[in-house]
């Protein structure tokens, strides 16, 4: 689903974030990347979600090589993704139905579908009877569910997920969680980074680690 092929990444005037990374993520798995503070895991997600491109290696996302992609292409490929960040990121001049139906707006689809597919989403992340509030109106642990909603509204094969509990209490971060294991028992791929280390342990999953933008173990 997700392989990383000996990749080096290098930004100007800051030397290699990665340096000769190599993993693979398989269907339906679910992982951990973890590491300190400027060890590379938001590398890797951008490399992911190609916001950014290798300067050595490759890349994979379903047998594509991410390298290789043109611009135009990004918009369609970025659609089997879903992307969760740990400052939610949402509109707050929308409601939250609007909010999670805005992928498959941008996609085209009708609004029949839309309707379908985000009250759906919404049920999954239990905020089914909230698509009409603002998201101001809901709580921290709310909002990054109104934000799960609008990654998986697509039904993407891969979520990408930054930091997705750093602003939540241990008992929100474990639904989140529980939500994230939910969606890999229908083959959805997930990628977590984070520096939760008792969260991790408390999840039992497998553990991508990273160190000055090196691989310490996977």
């Amino acid at each position: 689903m997700l392989q990383f092929e000996r990749v080096t990444k290098r930004y100007l005037g800051s030397g290699e974030v990665l340096s000769d990374v190599s993993f693979e993520l398989l269907p339906g798995e679910m992982t951990f990347l973890t590491g300190h503070s400027g060890a590379g895991k938001s590398t890797v997600l951008k490399l992911s979600a190609l916001i950014e491109k290798t300067n050595q290696g490759r890349v994979l996302f379903d047998g594509i090589n991410l390298n290789q992609v043109k611009d135009s292409q990004v918009p369609y490929l970025r659609r089997k993704m879903g992307l969760i960040f740990q400052d939610y990121k949402l509109l707050h001049d929308r409601t939250v139905f609007d909010n999670v139906a805005l992928p498959m707006i941008v996609a085209g689809f009708g609004y029949q579908d839309i309707s379908k597919r985000v009250r759906a989403a919404l049920d999954k992340v239990g905020l089914l009877g909230k698509e009409h509030k603002n998201p101001l109106a809901l709580s921290g642990g709310e909002q990054q569910r109104v934000g799960i909603a609008r990654a998986v509204v697509n039904k993407p094969a891969l979520i990408l997920a930054d930091e997705p509990t750093g602003n939540l209490d241990p008992e929100l971060s474990g639904e989140i969680m529980t939500l994230f294991s939910q969606f890999t028992q229908v083959g959805v791929t997930v990628l977590v980074a984070t520096h939760d280390i008792e969260l991790i342990n408390r999840m039992g999953q497998r553990v991508i680690k990273l160190d000055h933008g090196r691989l310490v173990s996977a």
